[in-house]
């Protein structure tokens, strides 16, 4: 696919992975729409992907939790910048490791729907719109913990399990429309995520957000005859 020019939704796009894959994107000449929480790293993702090389990057405050707002969220971005060529669904969240029961309900419920409702809420919203586009994908950043089972992860790797059925379903059902669906199973990175989570882990040995954004635009921009469906990067 040829990346310039194309219009790409990045959820979770204003810190973390998703803000690199944005900046990647950016210097790719890629058009973007940049959704997230905070509004003082929203602004600051905008401005940082015009400065590196977005012809076009509008930010938008988008809580994946919040079906309304995710909804209004599509329809400002189909009015404010056309129709996408991308989506990419980066968002998520993380509970501190520890048994079940550990895990408050308030908690279990930010992270399914963050995670996994949510995404499969935004992805239905902007089908038809995708198939609407001479070239158009789908990838999800999913993480290796939809794929291996870790100790003291159960409702993370619920929702984690759960984005993996939903990405290889996506891609059968999507076969015939044209729509191009991936899956990127990422060991550690290097973000705030856990951190965020109050989780105390060793970042400094995880996969630098930057390699991994590296590994977004190369899947993108196969050409059209070679589709990476599923890349796992491992440490």
């Amino acid at each position: 696919m040829q990346l310039d020019n194309k219009l790409v939704i990045v959820t979770g796009g204003s810190d973390g992975i998703g803000r690199h894959i944005c900046l990647k994107l950016a210097a790719a000449g890629c058009r973007l729409a940049i959704l997230g929480r905070n509004a003082d790293r929203l602004a600051s993702a905008e401005a940082d992907t015009r400065a590196a090389g977005a012809p076009e990057a509008q930010s938008y405050s988008c809580d994946m939790q919040d079906p309304a707002a995710i909804a209004t969220t599509v329809q400002a971005i189909l009015d404010g910048q056309g129709a996408p060529d991308i989506l990419i669904n980066n968002a998520g969240i993380w509970h501190k490791t520890g048994p079940l029961d550990s895990i408050d309900d308030a908690m279990i419920e930010a992270t399914i729907q963050t995670n996994l409702t949510g995404t499969i809420q935004l992805t239905r919203a902007l089908l038809l719109t995708l198939r609407a586009q001479p070239e158009a994908a789908v990838l999800n950043v999913i993480s290796k913990s939809g794929v291996v089972a870790q100790a003291g992860q159960s409702v993370y790797t619920a929702t984690k399990y759960g984005m993996r059925g939903f990405t290889d379903v996506l891609k059968e059902d999507e076969q015939e429309s044209g729509v191009r669906i991936a899956g990127l199973y990422q060991s550690g990175t290097n973000t705030g995520m856990f951190a965020k989570a109050g989780e105390e882990v060793p970042n400094h040995i995880f996969t630098e957000p930057d390699d991994l954004a590296d590994v977004v635009v190369f899947m993108l921009s196969r050409p059209a005859k070679l589709w990476m469906h599923e890349v796992r990067v491992e440490l």
